[in-house]
């Protein structure tokens, strides 16, 4: 599971970086996330300083953000779609 996780973290910050299927990058981040907060995290509370959710947190929101925004105009999906 630890693998699969990586995994995705690894190609949704690849494909999230090029600006390439802008929306299944954020998925895949928005999972990697969540998972992280739910069976780490959370039991430590927010700060980052207690080992808390407070980072995770914050590239949740960058990722639903900018998958609701869409990638910008420098990004492979302006060039492709």
């Amino acid at each position: 599971m630890a693998l699969f996780a990586g995994l995705a973290e690894l190609i949704g910050g690849i494909l999230f970086t090029l600006g390439l299927l802008t929306p299944l990058a954020a998925v895949l981040i928005t999972g990697t996330m969540l998972m992280a907060i739910m069976k780490v995290h959370a039991p430590n509370g927010l700060w980052a300083t207690s080992n808390g959710y407070e980072y995770n947190l914050t590239l949740l929101a960058v990722a639903i953000g900018i998958a609701l925004i869409g990638p910008g105009e420098y990004a492979l999906d302006a060039f492709l779609f």
